[in-house]
């Protein structure tokens, strides 16, 4: 497919607002250690006390989206609680949470309408990253992004790498129809400009590393145990006010 002209990436901390950057510069996203993205880190956060004590950000809550019509996300837009990925599909603790977490958060917490899973591609492990971060975006403008994710995700799937033909044997296995629109989407400025948006949010609020998340503001790093994002999602739940009438699934929810 042909390669979409590359877009310069930001590594300073936009301007999300003064309370955003104070927060990200309190947090230095939680636990880990300073990697830049050039030289990334797929190791953990060491423990779970650092990113419990960071506590809620409301500004960083304010990143949830919350759009009906985001085809990267799951779960009702009135979810008392959102939790935010950004994640990379070459990482291999992004596969570990995707694989062993997320499956279980769904069915606990995203069925019965009290979580949210908005996903933020943040590649950072080079040019097929990036091009598996685009083609996900395609697969989502069919409808098949979640199918997408499970599959690149799946045990040895990222050893296979994220070249052109395997991304479209991905979007094969995911069940998108229309393979050539695939093609063009993938190839598209629109894919580069939403990667790059999703990109540009991370490295705003201090990310470096991946998986980061946030959920209702407060950041979890790295792909921790399940009581950890259980915990958090309850503790947020709790203290989570109303969030009007909306009451819609987003496209893609499974």
């Amino acid at each position: 497919m042909p390669t979409p002209t590359a877009r310069p990436k930001s590594r300073k901390p936009l301007v999300f607002g003064t309370v955003v950057v104070l927060a990200a510069g309190l947090l230095g996203f939680v636990s880990y250690r300073a990697t830049a993205p050039d030289t990334p880190s797929t190791t953990p956060a060491v423990g779970t006390a650092a990113e419990e004590d960071a506590g809620v950000h409301p500004e960083l809550a304010k990143l949830a989206r919350r759009d009906a019509a985001d085809k990267l996300a799951r779960g009702r837009t009135d979810a008392p609680v959102v939790l935010i990925e950004y994640a990379d599909f070459k990482c291999g603790y992004c596969g570990k949470f995707a694989r062993d977490t997320e499956p279980e958060l769904v069915e606990k917490y995203v069925e019965d309408g009290t979580l949210r899973i908005e996903w933020r591609n943040f590649p950072i492990f080079g040019k097929e990253s990036e091009a598996a971060a685009r083609a996900s975006w395609a697969a989502g403008q069919q409808g098949r992004f979640w199918e997408f994710h499970r599959a690149a995700y799946a045990d040895g799937a990222k050893e296979k790498g994220f070249g052109e033909d395997r991304l479209r044997a991905l979007a094969r296995e995911a069940g998108v129809e229309d393979l050539d629109r695939f093609t063009r989407d993938t190839a598209s400025a629109a894919a580069t400009d939403a990667v790059a948006r999703d990109q540009e949010q991370a490295y705003g609020i201090g990310a470096t590393s991946t998986p980061s998340f946030l959920i209702n503001g407060r950041p979890v790093a790295g792909a921790q145990p399940l009581s950890v994002f259980t915990r958090a999602i309850e503790a947020a739940a709790a203290d989570a006010a109303p969030v009007g009438n909306a009451g819609e699934d987003a496209e893609g929810t499974r």
